[in-house]
């Protein structure tokens, strides 16, 4: 009977009208795990390609509901990543770190939005801006004096669950795919030693806890 009346009371829950309404607002705060998927270009003579690392960091994002079933996000977190060479000459070489800062817009799609769960789809675009790099002695010690890198625009995609335990508060999972490129340019005092076409292309999973107002 326990067993029964928990079913009855979680259907009951589940049933509770926790609609958007157009003009509401949604802010949230999230735990973010960065995972490239990345790649590059060989690095001129060396071989090889540049690798990017993982990092764990904070995303805060706002959303705004034009209807209970659109609604736009903007995200934004910063993070320092770790570059290495794998394979070719420099093969497990440092190659120094970079700050990211990848602000993304996604419009996004809330096929069932009564109810305490609310799953979405979302599609946008991003732009990355790398800056704060700090130069490894690996790169120093072959007359690199700094790396530079272009910003990136590309596109990004997102699937998202938001469980309401109330009228406003909720915890949110999400998972984004973003296209990050850049050419990093090794530099030795004005000049272009090479210039290396990087994709980060990170894969992004994130959990947290957001409030509708």
């Amino acid at each position: 009977m326990r067993i029964k009346g928990l079913i009855v009371v979680m259907i009951a829950l589940l049933a509770l009208p926790t609609v958007a309404d157009a003009g509401d607002w949604v802010l949230r705060v999230r735990g973010i795990n960065i995972s490239p998927n990345d790649s590059s270009d060989p690095i001129g003579d060396f071989g090889g390609e540049v690798t990017v690392d993982s990092k764990t960091t904070i995303e805060v994002d706002v959303s705004y509901m034009f209807s209970p079933n659109w609604g736009v996000e903007v995200i934004a977190a910063t993070a320092r990543h770790d570059l290495g060479v794998s394979g070719g000459d420099l093969s497990g070489a440092n190659a120094g770190s970079v700050k990211v800062l990848p602000p993304t817009a996604t419009l996004q799609w809330h096929p069932f939005p009564e109810g305490l769960l609310d799953f979405y789809i979302g599609a946008g675009v991003n732009f990355t801006y790398f800056y704060s790099y700090d130069l490894s002695n690996d790169l120093a010690g072959l007359g690199v004096t700094d790396v530079e890198f272009s910003n990136s625009f590309g596109l990004a995609g997102q699937v998202g669950l938001s469980v309401f335990l109330g009228e406003h508060f909720h915890i949110n999972g999400d998972v984004k795919y973003i296209q990050i490129s850049t050419d990093a340019d090794l530099k030795a005092g004005s000049s272009t030693v090479v210039s290396v076409t990087t994709d980060v292309d990170p894969w992004v999973y994130g959990l947290g806890v957001g409030w509708r107002f």
